[in-house]
């Protein structure tokens, strides 16, 4: 099994502050992949420069061995993002959101067509399918935001807080969805629910300051921590990490 991705020394400078510092990172094709951080710490603005929407200051990431600054449209032909915030058109059906995005994508009416099918099935979206998106709950808009960013057949999908805001009920309905989407689609998903995290990834990376602060299995996590819970190793990461700023500060 390969990479899907990885990044050498990326960074992200906004005038007098680093979003992202130098970080360097492997993510295995396939599975789930999580970038856990508190608010602040270049998450977004991690998945941003890798989906192609922010260029890097500095530095490299490759997906699939293609470069994010020297192959942009093959890029974009590979991954696809599930943003924070649902990109469905409210006053769309969930069918008319389905098929202006594949149309989008260039595929003719008939392959659009075919295609949203697919989609309204694997989701179970046909009791909703002619409803306008406004009308959904947010679980179902979460539903129909993950489906709509995978109508290009992506190998990688990007989910920013895919289940931000979600009632418990439709936490664990968009997780089984995800574990779904893994046996043919890499994920990269953001989050701050450890809980989320823990039973659905194959692999974490803890974000802190714009640094990678630790990556590896939860177990391994836990393991390097001597903590129970991911929740408990991920809270000592960072503040081990703030720890060490701290002093460095003063030794300046």
């Amino acid at each position: 099994m390969g990479y899907a991705i990885e990044t050498v020394k990326l960074r992200k400078e906004y005038k007098s502050t680093v979003a992202v510092k130098d970080i360097s990172l492997k993510i295995k094709e396939g599975g789930i992949f999580s970038l856990l951080g508190v608010n602040g710490a270049g998450k977004t603005t991690t998945l941003r420069m890798l989906t192609g929407l922010s260029k890097p200051t500095s530095g490299e990431a490759y997906v699939f061995g293609n470069s994010i600054k020297d192959n942009p449209e093959q890029i974009k032909e590979l991954e696809n993002l599930s943003p924070q915030e649902t990109s469905v058109a409210p006053n769309l059906t969930v069918r008319e959101n389905l098929d202006f995005i594949a149309r989008i994508y260039g595929m003719d009416k008939n392959t659009a067509a075919e295609r949203v099918e697919e989609i309204i099935r694997r989701f179970s979206l046909q009791e909703v399918e002619q409803k306008k998106a406004k009308l959904l709950s947010g679980g179902w808009q979460r539903r129909v935001s993950i489906a709509m960013g995978l109508i290009s057949r992506p190998r990688i999908l990007f989910l920013d807080e895919p289940t931000l805001g979600l009632d418990v009920l439709a936490r664990r309905e968009v997780w089984e969805i995800l574990e779904d989407i893994r046996k043919t689609t890499t994920i990269v998903l953001t989050t701050h629910y450890m809980e989320e995290a823990e039973s659905l990834s194959d692999e974490v990376a803890v974000m802190a300051a714009g640094e990678i602060k630790a990556q590896g299995t939860v177990q391994e996590l836990k393991e390097r921590t001597g903590q129970d819970s991911l929740e408990k190793a991920f809270v000592e990461i960072v503040r081990a990490g703030q720890n060490r700023e701290e002093k460095g500060g003063m030794a300046e």
